[in-house]
């Protein structure tokens, strides 16, 4: 599902699909970064269009890459918490992903939270909701699924946004080959429609 559906955004009221807007804006969003491979590319090219993004970083790349991710900061955009290590929250217990989290905290100052493959649960959301403001998605590109071609990924872009979206793109190395590309492709074509690219609300 490229947008997710109105009944899903339903049953989770504490998080933030997208962002109600009058304006002609979107917020452009990077999963799974930094890494030195991909997330300087994307910065050059943000820099370029003049475009800022909110980045949610996992803990142990920030670790890795500190560099990089003092960077993103220096440069406007903005970050998020995307765990330590990239856990799902269906495959390991409650107390081991909050731990998770947490752990992440302690790199990435932000109060914004995007769990890794968009999956939580209740408790984990009532957990994190007053700590946390968080981040799901109106458009997600499916820049990481190797079945796709880049102009799958662009469209999955220009059918689907509309002022108020939160689009994903992921600086990983995994979505690199289609994310470049139509990332380029998708700027333009927003550029050229009078978005404007916002920064999401702390």
């Amino acid at each position: 599902m490229v947008r997710p559906p109105e009944f899903l955004r339903s049953f989770f009221p504490s998080v933030t699909w997208r962002i109600p807007t009058h304006l002609h804006e979107v917020y452009l969003t990077f999963d799974d970064g930094p890494i030195p491979e991909i997330t300087p590319w994307v910065l050059d090219l943000l820099k370029q269009y003049n475009i800022k993004a909110t980045f949610f970083c996992i803990g142990d790349n920030v670790i890795k890459h500190p560099e990089i991710y003092n960077r993103i900061l220096a440069e406007g955009h903005r970050t998020g918490n995307h765990t330590q290590h990239h856990y799902s929250a269906w495959k390991v217990n409650r107390e081991t992903y909050l731990k998770d989290v947490e752990d992440a905290g302690n790199f990435i100052d932000s109060n914004l939270f995007r769990p890794p493959y968009g999956k939580l649960t209740p408790a984990i959301i009532n957990r994190l909701k007053n700590q946390y403001r968080i981040i799901l998605w109106d458009v997600i590109t499916y820049d990481f699924d190797n079945t796709l071609s880049i102009e799958q990924v662009y469209q999955n872009v220009v059918a689907n946004v509309r002022p108020g979206s939160i689009i994903v793109f992921h600086d990983s190395l995994k979505a690199a080959d289609r994310m470049q590309l139509a990332l380029k492709k998708s700027l333009d074509y927003l550029l050229a429609r009078g978005y404007q690219f916002s920064l999401l609300p702390a």
